[in-house]
């Protein structure tokens, strides 16, 4: 049988002997096939339970948006009462493209475009003193023709970049990571505190512990970092006016006029099954309850057990990205989907507590549900590198991960790795 003349076929020699043997071209896919590897291959219970908390977070910026739209409006100018629906819609539009594009992308692709997105960040989070637009009292805001929060976008970034530089210790296990990964972590934390934002200097040095912790440093190391901490708190304390300020409010307790005790009043005020939708009256007391207090809203108006479900999807994109990490192999991609999931979980578990009154006033959202325009879509940006990094071809499997590989042998001290692919089985 002969082959087509219009396809030039390549000819090579079979090993061990002179016979030749045909070889095929490799085919280039087409979008097509490309869409049903990434379906077969992304994790879509993970996918369902993101596309659930935006669901739920559409439904109550809806509800928010009247009590923050007649707060916010003045005799010039009047807010329709769902003008922050409308918007809300069109972040979460443009999110769950970049959410949808980012988790198609290879590994690689990722890690470069991440860490390339970590360096412009941390130059913006540096001009943001010097040409940073300042909203009630922060300055945290880049005006580039749109308007920009540089540390919203730098958290995935931050987490991958994070995760790249532990991972070096795979090939060198006395290179300074844990140095370098710290010096960054401080600069980032140094400049955070000068807009001041606390809140996110917290979310960051957070993450920075969690990965830490994970690349397998020694014990005693540990110890170290954790009386490091403590002492740098300490000195917050003392010297962060801002810090100090939210600290003492709250262990000075709540008053009627408190932001605080007035989000943990709203939470409660709808009882376990709410007011009903468009029936509560406390949010329009409530600053900020389409963003820093959404959940309160929540509360109110669809009731506890609503509330109780939200943090449920947390618990769980939180146990599900670690599932998915239990037969992972690579070092890098374990930090890095570790440290992306620790950002989302950290963020949701500290305003949750702000709106029960169990921790200071931080001014964080409430990831994926809380309107935003830069932390809507870096959040849909940090869910599409987890999804992306989280990707697993389901025709194969993988041996567990050996952590103890990791930490340093008393003779060599460098790490033995051991990886292996075993086929699970084969499509006909």
């Amino acid at each position: 049988m002969s082959l087509p003349p219009a396809i030039p076929q390549p000819y090579v020699p079979r090993a061990g002997g002179s016979a030749l043997v045909l070889q095929k071209p490799r085919r280039r896919l087409d979008k097509r096939s490309q869409l049903r590897i990434w379906w077969r291959e992304i994790d879509r219970v993970l996918l369902a339970l993101i596309l659930s908390l935006m669901a739920i977070g559409t439904m109550a910026v809806a509800v928010a948006s009247p009590a923050s739209a007649r707060r916010l409006s003045t005799a010039a100018v009047k807010l329709d009462d769902l003008y922050f629906y409308w918007m809300h819609l069109r972040f979460q539009l443009v999110g769950l493209t970049v959410m949808l594009g980012v988790s198609m992308a290879p590994k690689e692709w990722a890690r470069r475009g991440a860490i390339l997105l970590c360096g412009a960040m941390l130059v913006g989070l540096m001009l943001v003193p010097l040409i940073g637009g300042e909203v009630n009292g922060a300055r945290r805001w880049l005006n580039l023709g749109i308007k920009l929060q540089p540390s919203e976008f730098l958290k995935p970034g931050f987490a991958i970049t994070m995760a790249w530089i532990l991972a070096w210790r795979v090939r060198d296990p006395r290179l300074p990571v844990i140095s370098i990964a710290t010096g960054l972590v401080l600069l980032i934390a140094g400049l955070l505190m000068a807009q001041p934002d606390f809140g996110s200097a917290i979310l960051y040095l957070g993450t920075w512990f969690v990965l830490v912790l994970l690349s397998g440093i020694d014990l005693r190391r540990i110890g170290l970092l954790a009386a490091a901490g403590s002492a740098a708190l300490a000195a917050t304390y003392l010297l962060y006016d801002n810090a100090r300020h939210r600290i003492d409010a709250f262990l000075g307790g709540g008053t009627a006029f408190d932001q605080v005790d007035l989000a943990r009043r709203t939470l409660m005020a709808g009882g376990w099954t709410g007011t009903g939708i468009g029936l509560g009256i406390r949010k329009y007391s409530l600053p900020e309850a389409h963003t820093d207090y959404i959940f309160s809203v929540i509360g109110e108006e669809f009731g506890l057990l609503v509330c109780g479900l939200i943090v449920l999807i947390y618990l769980a994109i939180v146990i599900r990205v670690l599932v998915r990490l239990v037969d992972e192999e690579n070092l890098f991609t374990i930090l890095s989907a570790a440290g992306l999931v620790s950002l989302i979980g950290g963020q949701a578990f500290i305003n949750v507590l702000v709106n029960l009154q169990l921790f200071p006033s931080k001014g964080m959202t409430l990831p994926l549900v809380s309107y935003g325009g830069s932390s809507t879509i870096a959040l849909c940006l940090t869910v599409g590198l987890m999804l992306a990094l989280t990707r697993r071809n389901p025709y194969l499997s993988r041996d567990g991960f050996d952590w103890l590989a990791f930490l340093p042998g008393p003779e060599t001290g460098r790490p033995a790795r051991k990886i292996s692919l075993r086929p699970k089985r084969t499509k006909t």
